[in-house]
């Protein structure tokens, strides 16, 4: 069973979509990532709220509950997009916005009136780290993120560390169980490079990854 955990519409079941297309996030993997974020930004009051592969809606739903202003659910998979759009209407909170189609094409083709805070990407595992690290890079360029936004990655924890793409400044991870979440921030001070046909590409990076997990994970 899948349930709102806390805020107004705690304890509140939610749908779950038919068949095996999507990857439901535990209660518990949830609750230690509202913890993360909560931890990291101080309050969700207010926040905008982007899942790109929404599942039931639950991380969004959880958020309006806990007093986020907006929640953005993307869904390519048809049934699941329905059932989205069935918890928004059972559960009546304000602010919930749903959109079927795949992430990276309407992250491309559109450009929202008003940045992101919070942003969640739980793809399949079967989409792999340059296609992730593509659509982060379209999330910023293409004016979805807010200076400061916290990005959270899920990824399988088999798959080893995830490596944040240019902008993006690494902050810690959680394992849960077959899930690791990646949390990042939008670096504010970040300027696109320029070209120059004379420069080599630097790929040296000194910056420390803070790995600190609920379950370890070895460095």
């Amino acid at each position: 069973m899948t349930r709102v955990i806390a805020g107004v519409a705690g304890g509140r079941r939610l749908a779950v979509p038919p068949g095996n297309n999507t990857r439901p996030t535990s209660d518990r993997a949830r609750e230690g990532l509202f913890s993360t974020w909560q931890a990291v930004q101080g309050t969700l009051d207010g926040a905008r709220v982007l899942d790109l592969y929404a599942g039931s809606g639950a991380v969004g739903l959880e958020a309006l509950s806990r007093g986020a202003a907006h929640a953005l659910l993307v869904e390519a998979d048809a049934r699941a997009a329905r059932t989205i759009r069935a918890n928004i209407k059972a559960l009546g909170l304000p602010g919930a916005e749903a959109r079927a189609g795949k992430a990276a094409q309407i992250i491309r083709e559109s450009t929202p009136a008003t940045p992101y805070d919070l942003v969640f990407l739980d793809p399949p595992y079967a989409v792999g780290d340059d296609d992730l690290r593509e659509i982060l890079l379209t999330l910023r360029s293409g004016g979805w993120l807010t200076d400061d936004a916290l990005v959270t990655v899920e990824r399988s924890t088999r798959g080893g560390e995830f490596g944040w793409p240019d902008g993006f400044e690494p902050l810690r991870s959680r394992r849960y169980g077959e899930g690791t979440f990646w949390y990042g921030r939008a670096a504010s001070s970040y300027k696109e490079p320029e070209s120059s046909a004379d420069e080599e590409p630097d790929n040296s990076s000194d910056e420390e990854h803070d790995q600190h997990e609920e379950s370890e994970i070895a460095p």
